[in-house]
């Protein structure tokens, strides 16, 4: 305001007057409406420094987790470097069943069918059997196309993986954002979860299965996924759940409402569903095709674009471990960014992501007598492979011409009677046939060559004792002769010859130079470093403001907006009392804040609402549906059995109260033939019978 002085210039004094009166104006309108919010689809120039182009690290997960009801930047000490953990996937090992879970009767099998990873595990009430998923791995198969060599193509699923990056190009998910489309991809990951499980899926699975879906599922999905659980694994009943809702009835205390507004955000969508009643509204139920996948792609943009020199490092893999240990949302994003511009809050909360390197010198610090030491040692391992090799293939031979010399005698040999006669030479013509060959001169001539080439080997290996005894310095390899009889052998050595053949290389007599320590002109450290400024906030901001992205649909705040004023008021007032945060996002730190600032803007003047995160956003979803089938263990409600299947077909659903609403596939009925139809056929027939009855 502008109290401060008063002027003598009436319209300066006009001016200020107007100033007070329209913030006094501008407060009163905030606290009774919702202000009009300006959300920018990319930050002007003057609202990002050259520093946020740099960049910032987190705590790791605990700390996120512990961070969550405070939203902004972790302090940490300046120059803080935080190295990529690049883990490897281990495979998942078989898993022997406990005898619990198949007495007195098979217990469920729950698996939390997610788009990003899967997770299986047993519903039992026996305390021997573990209350929490056996089986963890990324939703993802990839199969090979084999070894040149005869060797079939070879599926690998989830943690069998080991590192996706490698394999990149060939990763296939059964998913079409969160919903399956690829059942053989399906059946993989069944078949994966079987096996890990120690379940024989040969004939047929006698547990039963409790499998999460997406919201709103299409019923031609749902159908192909029960065809696959009862034709292929004939399972003896089905049970298809919501994991949003199954983690909302897991998160939900005595005192909770059983209404209330579920926050859903995963890897491919984010979800706003209403609950009135303990039931799903699927009428109003909304969908935002945005979720980590996308974040973590705008990521890798925006670092490929800062550090065009590091675009191969910048990889998904390691987008995603950004996303998960160091990005946080921020309650203000704009006021968010006016922070980063001071120098000062960039240098206490930048994140420096380490990249890997070598740093080995290009250049040599061998001496010339460390190099030729090195060049003996080279040339005495070649010695001893080449005379391996010609043991061995003088051994060959040798066998081989023993066998012809035999069936030489064979021919040769004098016989009583020509009953023998005619016997041994079957033999020896079968013995012809054996060695492919059509005469005795053949024979005859093979076998000498064969003696002349066991005759030179045996003096090559004669020869090679006698040079391995003197000290050969500064010479080649003497390349053995090459004879037309032993030209594969010479052929294998002068190959294994000319790879140490640059080792070997004779030098110019020169006087040996001083070798100087070489001096990088760079930190390689720094250089290979990755700085995380403003991009930890910006890409997970587009759940809110996905115009950032060029995406043309609201964020969760409008689409929360959208939902709630398609009830009354009085519904509005119970439905925000109970608004939970559930999905792989809701790990974020902040989110719980910025929801309730939303909230606060949106929401008439001095009302109220209550935010709940969930205990465990990414496994509650599974604890929750296996509650509801140790629950509903020898109940009828919410399974679908075989019988009705093969009744009501695939699509079918028995609701309960964490299911999709069932709403029945309507064919259009062929209306029947009635009297006005038929009567011009009547007519035309009638007009084909004779001309005098029609006079």
């Amino acid at each position: 305001m502008c109290t401060s002085h008063i002027s003598t210039d009436p319209i300066s004094n006009f001016l200020c007057l107007f100033h007070s009166i329209s913030e006094s104006i501008r407060n009163i309108y905030y606290f009774h409406h919702r202000p009009i919010t300006i959300r920018l689809e990319r930050p002007f120039q003057s609202d990002i420094s050259p520093e946020e182009s740099r960049a910032e690290p987190r705590n790791p997960i605990a700390a996120r987790v512990a961070a969550r009801s405070r939203c902004g930047a972790p302090k940490m000490a300046a120059g803080r470097v935080f190295p990529f953990r690049d883990a490897r996937w281990a495979p998942d090992p078989v898993q022997a069943p406990s005898p619990a879970v198949r007495s007195p009767q098979p217990v469920p099998l729950v698996i939390d069918n997610g788009s990003f990873q899967t997770r299986a595990g047993w519903a039992a009430a026996d305390p021997s059997v573990p209350a929490e998923p056996l089986l963890r791995f990324r939703s993802l198969a990839a199969r090979s196309r084999g070894a040149r060599g005869g060797a079939g193509a070879e599926t690998q699923v989830g943690n069998d993986l080991g590192s996706p990056e490698p394999l990149r190009w060939l990763l296939r998910s059964p998913f079409d954002r969160n919903v399956p489309v690829q059942l053989e991809l399906q059946e993989l990951l069944f078949d994966h979860v079987f096996q890990r499980l120690g379940v024989s899926s040969q004939g047929c699975v006698d547990h039963p299965i409790v499998l999460t879906e997406a919201v709103c599922n299409p019923l031609y999905s749902r159908q192909m996924m029960s065809e696959l659980l009862f034709e292929c694994y004939q399972v003896p009943k089905v049970s298809y759940g919501v994991d949003s809702l199954y983690s909302f009835y897991h998160n939900k205390k005595l005192n909770w409402p059983c209404s209330g507004l579920v926050i859903s955000s995963g890897y491919q969508c984010t979800h706003i569903l209403p609950i009135l009643e303990g039931r799903l509204d699927a009428k109003n139920c909304k969908r935002i095709n945005l979720g980590g996948c996308q974040a973590a792609v705008y990521l890798q943009r925006l670092l490929q674009l800062k550090y065009p020199g590091h675009f191969a490092a910048i990889t998904l893999s390691r987008m995603e471990e950004i996303l998960h240990e160091h990005s946080y949302i921020a309650e203000d994003y704009t006021e968010e960014l006016q922070k980063w511009r001071s120098p000062e809050y960039y240098e206490n909360n930048v994140h420096k992501m380490q990249l890997p390197f070598s740093n080995k010198l290009l250049g040599s610090t061998l001496t010339s007598e460390e190099k030729q030491e090195r060049r003996q040692q080279q040339l005495r391992r070649l010695q001893e492979l080449n005379a391996r090799r010609r043991e061995e293939k003088l051994h060959l031979d040798q066998e081989r011409l023993d066998r012809l010399l035999y069936v030489q005698v064979i021919m040769a040999g004098s016989f009583s009677s020509s009953l023998n006669i005619r016997r041994q030479m079957d033999q020896f013509h079968k013995a012809l046939v054996e060695l492919n060959m059509d005469s005795a001169e053949e024979l005859q001539s093979y076998i000498n060559k064969l003696s002349l080439t066991v005759e030179q080997t045996k003096q090559k290996i004669l020869q090679a004792e006698v040079n391995i005894e003197v000290d050969v310095v500064d010479s080649k390899p003497e390349t053995p002769d090459l004879d037309p009889l032993g030209s594969e052998q010479s052929l294998e050595d002068v190959e294994s010859i000319n790879e140490f053949e640059p080792l070997f290389a004779e030098e110019q007599p020169e006087a040996e130079k001083p070798v100087a320590a070489v001096q990088p002109v760079f930190n390689l450290a720094e250089y290979h470093q990755l700085f995380l400024g403003t991009e930890r906030i910006r890409a997970p901001e587009i759940i809110f403001q996905p115009s950032l992205i060029g995406e043309d649909q609201t964020g969760i705040a409008e689409t929360m907006q959208y939902v709630l004023e398609r009830y009354p008021k009085e519904q509005q007032a119970v439905l925000v009392q109970n608004v939970f945060l559930t999905g792989g996002n809701a790990m974020y730190p902040g989110l719980k804040a910025r929801v309730q600032k939303e909230l606060l803007e949106m929401r008439p003047f001095q009302s109220s609402f209550q935010v709940h995160l969930a205990s465990s956003p990414i496994l509650d979803a599974w604890y929750g549906a296996r509650d509801w089938a140790v629950e509903h263990m020898t109940r009828e409600e919410g399974w679908i059995t075989r019988k009705d299947y093969e009744e009501k077909g695939g699509e079918y659903l028995k609701e309960h109260c964490a299911s999709n609403v069932y709403v029945p596939i309507r064919l259009p009925k062929q209306a029947p033939k009635t009297t006005e139809a038929l009567a011009p056929s009547r007519a035309l027939a009638a007009g084909t019978g004779n001309p005098c009855e029609q006079a």
